[in-house]
């Protein structure tokens, strides 16, 4: 699990205006978070993780592996969300009116995200700083 801890900045971003679209996101809002280049931050402190997201917005969530939390998303819906560790990667899903899987998958240096709602993929990648 320590390999997915650090901090890492976006390089590269396929869908990610269609996602947010998928998942309801005003028209403003997806042009902010389209241009923007993100800072994701992964720690874990004792049993609780943190990711934290620094953007145009900042955000951070703190849940333990496999219980169910409250999280207020960058949108500003407030979804219920699972998080667990699947085959070294962070499985995130958001249960909301729209179901929402967020993978966090680390290999080297490179963070990929892989956001799926319905039949829309965003895959974004991140460099370790």
């Amino acid at each position: 699990m320590a390999h997915l801890i650090g901090s890492y900045k976006l390089i590269s971003s396929e869908n990610f205006g269609e996602f947010l679209k998928e998942i309801g996101v005003n028209l403003m809002t997806r042009k902010l978070a389209e241009t923007s280049k993100p800072t994701v931050e992964i720690k874990q402190e004792g049993d609780e993780w943190v990711i934290k997201t620094i953007a145009f917005k900042n955000s951070e969530i703190r849940f333990a592996l496999g219980q169910e939390f409250e999280e207020k998303r960058l949108d500003g819906n407030t979804v219920k969300t699972v998080v667990t560790l699947e085959d070294g990667k962070l499985v995130q899903k958001q249960f909301g009116d729209r179901e929402v899987t967020i993978v966090r998958e680390v290999d080297g240096d490179t963070l990929k995200v892989v956001c799926t709602s319905g039949t829309v993929v965003s895959t974004r990648v991140y460099k370790k700083e």
